[in-house]
């Protein structure tokens, strides 16, 4: 059964574990960010809007978070319902002596927004995928971006869409609750556009699409 959002902070416990947790860290280390995230960076970098406090929801391991504060961020919220995710990201700002500027918020983001700041940024790497209503993730991140809003989803493509249901199938023959979702694009762009901001870049991998959304002035 396909997990509703009640029940998500605990169906990504089971699918983000502790040893997951600790491969993407150990990969991180060796390796830098995954292909996503940079490009989550660049086109943040390009739209000049890192400055300010950063709110990353779904912030794994805390790759962008970190990028972005080397970037020119002056703090962060880092928001994940997975609570390995957040001890190795914890754990990663302490060797990487940022711990001052981060507040970690171990949680599902929809449950706990109303307790969240505005920020001047806000990112969502690979996250919307993981949940099931994708409005309401977006309104509540949306309600919280003052300059900028910026996301990766999955790309709206036969074989992408192959590959997700084969993933789900796996998890259902396992009694994992957990799901991934491939959600309209027109939908998402939508909801942001409404909410006043205008895309100013989109990059693609094979599976992936990168979105960067900056607020419009209020005659554009």
């Amino acid at each position: 059964m396909t997990c509703c959002c009640s029940d998500f902070g605990g169906a990504a416990d089971l699918q983000f574990t502790q040893k997951k947790a600790a491969q993407e860290l150990a990969r991180y280390r060796r390796k830098g960010p995954g292909p996503t995230t940079r490009l989550l960076q660049d086109g943040l970098t390009k739209a000049e809007t890192i400055d300010g406090l950063l709110l990353d929801i779904g912030c794994g391991i805390g790759s962008l978070t970190f990028g972005l504060l080397d970037a020119g961020a002056t703090g962060a919220v880092a928001v994940d319902a997975s609570s390995a995710y957040i001890s190795a990201a914890t754990e990663e700002a302490g060797r990487r002596g940022v711990t001052h500027a981060v507040r970690f918020v171990h949680g599902d983001f929809v449950t706990v927004a109303s307790r969240l700041p505005v920020a001047s940024v806000v990112t969502l790497d690979r996250v919307v995928c993981c949940y099931p209503a994708c409005d309401l993730l977006l309104g509540e991140g949306l309600a919280r971006a003052e300059r900028s809003i910026a996301l990766s989803y999955p790309r709206d493509a036969w074989h992408v869409r192959a590959g997700i249901a084969i993933e789900n199938g796996m998890r259902r023959l396992a009694g994992n609750p957990f799901r991934t979702f491939v959600h309209p694009v027109g939908r998402m762009e939508q909801l942001i556009t409404q909410a006043g901001f205008e895309l100013v870049s989109r990059r693609e991998t094979l599976a992936w699409a990168v979105d960067v959304y900056k607020r419009g002035s209020p005659h554009s």
